[in-house]
């Protein structure tokens, strides 16, 4: 079994679509207008879909910025470059934590995506955290 997406059901798809694509520097590929995807070196792919699309799994299964539990997490080199980027753009009560190092070795900046969609963006300072990336 090969993990092969997240998806992200939004109202708005444009500017969920907007938002990952500034913040990660990946261009989405539109399959249609209720459908894009955000493909990263490595195989990990985000996927964005709109309500309209919920339907065709089962009616009701999904509904947008209700997430209360997921983190969507990205590898960065510099996640304190990647701050500077986007403290310019990114609303202040979006961002959750500054970039701050964890216990388990990544400096980590927490922020909230449109949708209020917890992202993390990660760079593995420490020894033993870069090697479990292959840093």
């Amino acid at each position: 079994m090969k993990l092969a997406s997240t998806r992200i059901i939004t109202a708005d798809i444009t500017a969920l679509v907007a938002f990952y694509e500034k913040a990660t520097t990946l261009a989405a590929t539109w399959f249609t207008p209720d459908f894009a995807e955000l493909a990263a070196p490595g195989g990990a792919t985000l996927a964005i879909g709109s309500t309209d699309t919920v339907p065709l799994f089962a009616p009701g299964s999904a509904a947008p910025a209700a997430n209360q539990s997921v983190i969507i997490e990205f590898l960065v080199d510099d996640v304190d470059a990647l701050w500077q980027q986007l403290a310019a753009w990114v609303d202040g009560g979006d961002v959750v934590t500054e970039p701050k190092t964890m216990p388990w070795g990544n400096r980590s900046l927490l922020v909230r995506d449109p949708d209020g969609n917890l992202v993390n963006f990660f760079t593995p300072v420490t020894d033993q955290a870069r090697a479990k990336f292959g840093l």
